[in-house]
């Protein structure tokens, strides 16, 4: 399996994921302190709280133990993907429009590869993204790094 460790996770698992009426936004799989990390970070439209992480967790356990796509140790952690959330599928930016994201492109498009805006929607192989009161274009075959931009409001005082 090698580099295409969560290619071969996302497909044995989100399946589990689904089946608990969840959605498997991402999976990683990182070395860190000389430790190997399979993160799967899961969502629903209500969030998700300790107790989902521990219900996928104990999920996916048996079928990654039967199918084995890591050879070696490592530790599973299962949680939410946060409020910068990655947008990966076009199902992501259609369900998030209208919120703040951050895209960075592979290539620049229209002279700069990062980009911070509006989400306004997806247009057959491009996302439309309002940037400072204008549109921008982004080819999503271009689109290397997509996430929610959350925007705190100050607490007054």
């Amino acid at each position: 399996m090698g580099k295409n460790i969560p290619t071969a996770v996302e497909k044995l698992v989100a399946p589990v994921v689904e089946s608990k009426n969840m959605e498997l936004v991402d999976v990683n799989y990182i070395k860190e302190g000389g430790r190997w990390f399979l993160r799967l970070f899961i969502d629903k439209p209500e969030g998700v709280d300790l107790d989902d992480c521990e219900l996928i967790s104990q999920s996916v356990e048996p079928v990654l133990d039967s199918n084995d796509p890591i050879s070696g140790p490592y530790t599973l952690e299962v949680s939410s993907p946060g409020l910068d959330r990655p947008l990966r599928k076009v199902a992501d930016y259609e369900r998030f429009q209208g919120y703040a994201v951050n895209i960075s492109t592979f290539a620049p498009v229209n002279g700069q590869r990062r980009f911070k805006g509006v989400l306004k929607g997806v247009l057959e192989d491009e996302i439309k993204l309002s940037v400072d009161k204008s549109d921008v274009y982004i080819p999503l075959d271009q689109v290397a790094k997509a996430k929610l931009a959350p925007e705190f409001q100050g607490l007054g005082g």
